[in-house]
């Protein structure tokens, strides 16, 4: 489909209202400058909207919005994008908004149902809020991408009409069984043949709702979950971090071994041997040249060298990158930052280092990477390593240079480019310039996919300008991807704050980056440094934040210390992929009062969902529950004794919520049920039937969509008039 992607023509079909100085018709032409060129409402309480129909049904893949030549108070703030075939019955494509600046910004769409093109011939703009609260809503100029290619678009067409009559069959299907019209489905499903489910949840529900057999139901429960029916249930739902800090462990009586306090360090781990390279930093009052590892298995520290420069490595420095080749135990190292006062022509030499972790022996790879057509001496740089291909990556950075002394440079800073390093043939290769496909920029993230061959870069600093663009650059093909984010959280529904400093990890397996914020530009002041933990899901193309602690009390974190780690910037993040677990060190706490404080607190960290083992139960304790009140409708005593033998094993005794839900069970064993049966169902039914039913959907909600009744009802789309 991206090969067909082109920008498809429209017009202006309906709008709930404008301001008459404005011509709707404008926003067909993308004019920055022209403060009228707009279309623009007379009031900001929603409901507001603007309708554009296509020329012909097509495919539409993305959005695009144009904006004024400068921020703008009437900019969308947050806004949704519907789309269907008529303008009465629309589909939500997108829920976002816009950054208040001058840059058009394009946002992918829903354009697919399981896996199939769905095509569209309106477009509903539905405005929600400004960037200025009082103002009106602006849309300057808009763009849709997709294709109207009849080859293309008529057999979507063709499967969307089978699709949408197959699904209101399923909704009668499902209207008829909730409210055990027996023959009505029966007859509907023999005449059209089709399923309302997959056929496990079919006899899930002949086991539960038609005979009353728990038993069966959990058997059948439980085998789902052993053939992996639960997994897509279980990557859906949120992590929960769990911080542990790490104390070191004593070689002797005397003393615990671990590197002290300090920030712009670096770290690596070795995911094959579990050891965690630690090297150099900023202790508050000097660069420093220890070298350090830490064994997980043993939870023990090693000084390897207390100065590396006295062993041939490289002299003490910060702000500087280190990466690991795990296959063949050695790490490089690469740039530092340098006082201006301390910056000379015969110090401004770019060296470059590689540590062999087998036999503990430094080389010098180079004095000066610059002379070799590599990058400049930089700083706040990334670097990242192609294990499989035996090459190095290295993006951005601020290129150090001389200033007369006693003189500040007064220049413009000087922002390194993309530069790629072969390792066996020792040869350096400039990718790109610093150029606006790829901006670059100090104190980002950059990942490296190993199964993509991609680089992902993210976020970081350009002079005063804080970046929070999502570009992906493919090494094989050179090519530059922009990621626009859906915001399909609602809570965060933009990605990360924009800032520096943040640390990122990447986990192939999961096709996820997590990302531990660091400094953002609404962090004027280093006493409100807050961290949060975000996940991006690149499958999805979604970000959740998953932690978040705003608290800044010293009380507070003085009590929290040994629960979770205080906010900082300047510390060093990495993940073991493997085993799933990251590991934080040191840092700045960000304390004007302290300005050359630095932190030596060491933590893990893991991401968990719920497991199957505590979906299963869980499944278990619905269930029993369920026969439980079905029990006591009858027999109290009976009901009693299954509460204290079958429905117990079930409970989670650890959860106090848990605890306290069972054991206010028991009071309801003697209450008055005869108002409990619904009235308007047919006294003919079973009176455990719409138990039951309630039941089975919500034990439904565990398996896979594809497999499952639809999610909405026949009578929610009956309208009143």
């Amino acid at each position: 489909m991206a090969a067909n992607v082109k920008l498809l023509k429209y017009s202006i079909h309906k709008y709930s209202s404008y301001s008459a100085n404005y011509v709707p018709e404008n926003i067909l032409v993308d004019n920055s400058s022209d403060q009228s060129s707009r279309w623009s409402s007379d009031t900001n309480n929603p409901p507001q909207f603007l309708t554009l129909k296509l020329e012909r049904p097509a495919i539409i893949e993305a959005i695009t919005f144009g904006k004024y030549e400068k921020t703008h108070v009437c900019n969308l703030k947050k806004f949704k994008v519907y789309g269907g075939l008529n303008d009465e019955h629309m589909i939500e494509l997108v829920d976002s908004g816009l950054k208040n600046d001058h840059v058009a910004e394009t946002f992918y769409l829903k354009h697919k149902i399981d896996s199939n093109y769905f095509p569209c011939r309106y477009i509903k703009i539905a405005p929600i809020q400004s960037w200025g609260n009082s103002f009106n809503f602006s849309v300057w100029y808009v763009a849709l991408h997709g294709t109207d290619d009849p080859h293309v678009v008529k057999p979507c067409m063709n499967w969307y009409s089978t699709y949408r009559e197959r699904e209101a069959i399923r909704l009668c299907l499902k209207h008829f069984r909730q409210h055990h019209y027996t023959e009505a489905y029966d007859s509907l499903q023999k005449k059209t043949k089709v399923s309302l489910e997959h056929p496990v949840l079919t006899e899930l529900h002949d086991h539960l709702v038609l005979h009353g057999d728990f038993d069966s139901c959990e058997r059948l429960i439980a085998q789902s979950c052993e053939e992996g029916l639960f997994d897509n249930y279980i990557s859906q739902q949120d992590y929960k971090p769990k911080w542990t800090a790490i104390e070191p462990v004593s070689k002797d009586s005397t003393s615990a071994m671990r590197p002290g306090m300090r920030g712009g360090h670096q770290m690596c781990i070795d995911i094959h041997t579990e050891n965690i390279y630690l090297y150099g930093g900023w202790d508050g009052n000097t660069d420093l040249a220890d070298l350090w590892s830490y064994h997980v298995p043993t939870g023990e520290w090693t000084c390897i060298a207390k100065n590396t420069d006295e062993d041939g490595g490289p002299s003490a420095r910060s702000c500087h990158k280190m990466c690991l080749d795990h296959e063949r135990k050695r790490f490089f190292i690469l740039g530092r930052y340098l006082d201006p006062s301390t910056r000379t022509p015969d110090n401004l030499k770019s060296d470059f280092y590689m540590y062999d972790t087998e036999s503990a022996k430094w080389t010098l790879i180079t004095e000066d990477t610059g002379a070799m057509g590599g990058p400049q001496l930089i700083f706040d740089h990334q670097m990242v390593m192609d294990v499989e291909k035996q090459q190095l990556f290295v993006f951005g950075g601020r290129v150090l240079t001389c200033s007369p002394e006693g003189q500040r440079s007064s220049a413009d800073p000087t922002f390194s480019g993309l530069y790629s390093y072969h390792v066996p043939t020792n040869t350096w290769k400039k990718l790109r310039d610093d150029c606006p496909e790829i901006r670059s920029r100090i104190g980002h993230s950059m990942l490296f996919h190993i199964r993509q061959r991609a680089l992902y870069i993210f976020a970081g600093q350009r002079s005063k300008e804080y970046l929070n663009d999502f570009l992906i650059y493919h090494v094989d093909t050179d090519e530059v991807e922009v990621v626009p984010t859906d915001g399909s959280n609602k809570e965060y529904p933009q990605v990360p704050a924009a800032g520096f400093t943040q640390r990122a990890t990447i986990d192939p397996d999961l096709n996820e980056i997590h990302v531990l914020s660091g400094l953002s530009k609404d962090k004027e002041k280093r006493d409100n440094v807050k961290n949060s933990f975000w996940v991006y899901n690149i499958n999805k193309n979604t970000w959740s934040c998953i932690y978040k602690n705003e608290n800044t009390g010293e009380h507070y974190w003085n009590k929290m210390q040994h629960l979770e780690p205080v906010p900082r910037f300047a510390h060093q993040l990495v993940y073991d992929y493997i085993k799933k677990v990251h590991y934080l060190f040191g840092g700045n706490p960000g304390k004007d009062s302290l300005p050359k404080m630095r932190l030596d607190d060491f933590w893990s960290l893991k991401l968990c969902r719920p497991s199957m083992e505590h979906l299963l139960r869980r499944c278990r304790h619905l269930v029993r529950r369920h026969h439980f009140e079905e029990i006591a409708a009858h027999s109290p005593v009976a009901a009693l004794h299954y509460l204290q033998a079958d429905l117990a094993e079930t409970v989670d005794h650890s959860d106090p919520e848990e605890t306290k839900e069972f054991q206010l069970l028991a009071s309801t064993l003697f209450k008055d049920r005869s108002q409990e049966l619904d009235a308007f169902i047919d006294p003919d039914v079973n009176e455990h039937f719409v138990g039951r039913t309630q039941l089975f959907d919500t034990l439904v909600n565990f398996f896979p969509d594809g497999m499952s009744q639809p999610k909405n009802n026949l009578i929610d789309l009956v309208t009143l008039n």
